[in-house]
């Protein structure tokens, strides 16, 4: 009997180890459940992981929901499109994959849309051209293809940026449409053709980030009448033709890029207009004709480089006035006497046709 007894203690202390070790499992972190009657969700850097859930569509009191900087995967659900009193939406800095659901262009009360940094493909839907009130749009670093051309009608757009994917096609002309820019970037594309004129409606921009395509065609004049431009990043494209004098409108210039091209003819004397250059790279480009006397006005330079062009000639005095003490001025044809502040940076120099 006691023997019995003995063995149905044993039976139950295992079948109650059994459930002990059945309820030490992890719940699902089912961390968005705790929002369904907000209106703010910022969850921004807060490790998580898995699938945005399809059940947030659900939360439709969300004016604002953050995601950033986690580890989400998977594709972002239709059902985010239910959530139509959002203001922000940023999902930027996941591991997202997928295109951008039709759905999205519901969000017609959209201010800020940031899918920044992930690894979405496809192209950019029409329904995004709904989203009239975006005043933000950052869809940098992922693969996404085909045309910009959707985008042409958000015209309360103050900051664009669709830097590093695999765009294609032209850069619209519609694109003087988006007046209030202040920043756009469309660099590291694969974009082609010429730099609209209409580019130059865009008088409120501070920077402009057109480097690393494959544009062609000249620099329109009507880039200088953006005045407020700070950054003008024109680098690694097939651009030709002159630099147009009127560049020298851009007082407000900080950094011109105009580097690997196919410029050719002399740097216009308005270059000396802008004073408030820190860099000037128009190195790897076809320049001819001498140094313009006017670089001498550029006292806030830090960087110069004029290398790899075909400028010749004598170096005026006045480069000793501008701000880069070490100037790269290499592979050039500029002839001696050098003077004394350059003469350790001229480099090599075909001084063939020198007198």
């Amino acid at each position: 009997m006691i023997n019995r007894i003995t063995l149905l203690l044993f039976i139950g202390l295992a079948f109650w180890g059994c459930e002990e070790e059945q309820n030490t499992t992890p719940p699902v972190n089912k961390w968005w459940e705790d929002y369904k009657y907000s209106s703010y969700m910022d969850l921004g850097s807060d490790s998580l992981v898995g699938e945005i859930p399809p059940e947030l569509g659900d939360y439709t009191n969300l004016t604002y929901l953050d995601l950033k900087s986690n580890q989400l995967t998977g594709s972002i659900p239709s059902e985010l499109g239910n959530l139509m009193n959002l203001t922000y939406l940023d999902l930027s800095q996941n591991e997202l994959t997928g295109s951008i659901p039709l759905e999205i262009g519901n969000l017609s009360n959209l201010e800020n849309f940031h899918l920044y940094n992930n690894q979405l493909t496809g192209s950019i839907p029409p329904e995004i051209g709904n989203l009239t009130n975006l005043t933000r749009l950052a869809l940098s670093e992922n693969q996404f293809t085909g045309s910009i051309f959707e985008i042409m009608n958000l015209t309360n757009l103050g900051t664009l940026y669709l830097n590093e994917n695999q765009f294609t096609g032209s850069i619209p002309p519609e694109i003087g449409n988006l007046t209030n820019l202040t920043s756009l970037r469309l660099d590291d594309n694969q974009l082609t053709g010429e730099i609209p004129s209409e580019i130059g409606n865009l008088t409120n921009l501070t920077s402009l980030n057109l480097n690393y395509n494959q544009l062609t065609g000249s620099m329109p004049p009507e880039i200088s009448n953006m005045t407020n431009l700070r950054y003008l990043y024109l680098r690694s494209n097939q651009l030709s033709g002159s630099i147009p004098p009127e560049i020298g409108n851009l007082s407000n210039l900080d950094r011109l890029y105009l580097n690997i091209n196919q410029f050719t003819g002399s740097i216009p004397s308005e270059i000396g207009n802008l004073t408030n250059l820190t860099l000037l790279y128009l190195h790897e480009n076809q320049l001819t004709g001498s140094i313009p006397p006017e670089i001498g006005n550029l006292t806030n330079l830090t960087y110069l480089d004029l290398s790899n062009n075909q400028f010749s000639g004598i170096i005026p005095d006045e480069i000793c006035n501008q701000g880069d003490s070490s100037p790269t001025l290499t592979g050039n044809k500029l002839c001696p006497p050098y003077p004394s502040c350059v003469e350790d940076y001229v480099g090599e120099q075909d001084t063939s046709d020198c007198p």
